[in-house]
């Protein structure tokens, strides 16, 4: 995308938050954040966005991070009911619009970040050169691998949220026999996401026999941190159990020496719960390649808009 415009719109699209911002001769501008639920579409937030800050600015491109696979036409957000159609914006607003996946726009981020936007976990470090992992849960769960070559940049998007997840102990075994009873395939996404945190707390429920009051993830998080209840803490232990097998899987598919990086909304809100967790445990736990994983790092994400940050590089970067 050219960056000879003075201003570009620049979009990072989830399931729960859309986060929308100008980029304006190069500097980021004020973010403005949307929640999904309140909006029909999202060109109701467009035209939110554009009558509150752009009534002075004219705005003829767009870049936008999506979260969900990037195919066709027409877009769709996997965890929601919004549409995105480059078509529809050019028509109604007169943006030349391109779209992403939401996690190769954190993938293109990782080179800017700083130690003041990372939290290590664990002990590895990066080797030069090498692929880089970004993975993480929300409202959705997303994976992405960077190469940070010295002519380019090259990320590879996925939809490895969606492979089939793997029990790693007796508890798990029964956890994933439950899910699989609710869902038939039971992904990744299904335990490692806003929505997977619930489902593990209605499994071990229900597998215990417990009675339970329905508890949204926010609030499972919230009451595991304050040590409220131990369904909650217990949830949140496998959670992050489970979270770091799926790293340490990744880790393997892209051979991530250069780091695995993890994002999303959930992990910065339970950093130091993670730290303490068996994640990195379950990170090196692959039998034979314990020391390759153990040499590669990994960190949480804590810059709060980094999918913007790699749009940001994608829009300065050099055309091929």
């Amino acid at each position: 995308m050219s960056s000879s415009l003075e201003h570009i719109l620049l979009g990072d699209i989830g399931a729960t938050n859309a986060r929308l911002a100008l980029l304006s001769n190069g500097s980021l501008n004020t973010i403005s954040s949307f929640e999904v639920a309140k909006f029909g579409q999202f060109t109701d937030v467009l035209a939110n966005f554009v009558t509150e800050h752009c009534h002075k600015t004219k705005i003829h491109q767009a870049l936008l991070a999506f979260a969900g696979p990037v195919t066709g036409e027409r877009v769709p957000l996997t965890n929601s009911f919004w549409v995105i159609d480059p078509h529809e914006l050019q028509t109604d607003f007169g943006l030349q619009v391109r779209i992403i996946n939401d996690f190769e726009a954190v993938a293109l981020s990782l080179p800017s970040l700083t130690s003041t936007d990372l939290a290590e976990i664990g002990s590895g470090r990066p080797e030069a050169g090498a692929p880089m992992a970004v993975l993480g849960p929300g409202t959705g769960s997303g994976v992405a691998c960077l190469v940070d070559g010295s002519e380019r940049r090259v990320v590879i998007a996925s939809e490895e949220g969606h492979v089939t997840l793997a029990p790693n102990c007796e508890q798990e075994d029964r956890i994933v026999a439950h899910l699989r009873e609710r869902f038939g395939h039971v992904s990744a996404e299904r335990a490692i996401s806003g929505s997977g945190l619930e489902n593990i707390y209605q499994a071990i429920a229900a597998l215990e026999g417990l009675k339970i009051r329905p508890q949204s993830a926010t609030e499972i998080t919230k009451n595991a941190l304050s040590d409220e209840c131990r369904v909650v803490r217990r949830s949140l232990d496998v959670f992050c159990a489970f979270l770091g097998s799926f790293a340490g899987n990744v880790a393997l598919t892209f051979g991530a020496r250069g780091g695995v990086y993890i994002a999303g909304g959930i992990p910065p809100r339970i950093l130091n719960f993670l730290i303490r967790s068996d994640f990195r445990k379950r990170f090196e736990a692959k039998g034979r390649f314990r020391s390759y994983l153990e040499a590669i790092p990994s960190y949480v994400i804590t810059h709060p808009a980094a999918a913007l940050i790699g749009l940001k590089s994608l829009v300065e970067a050099k055309p091929d």
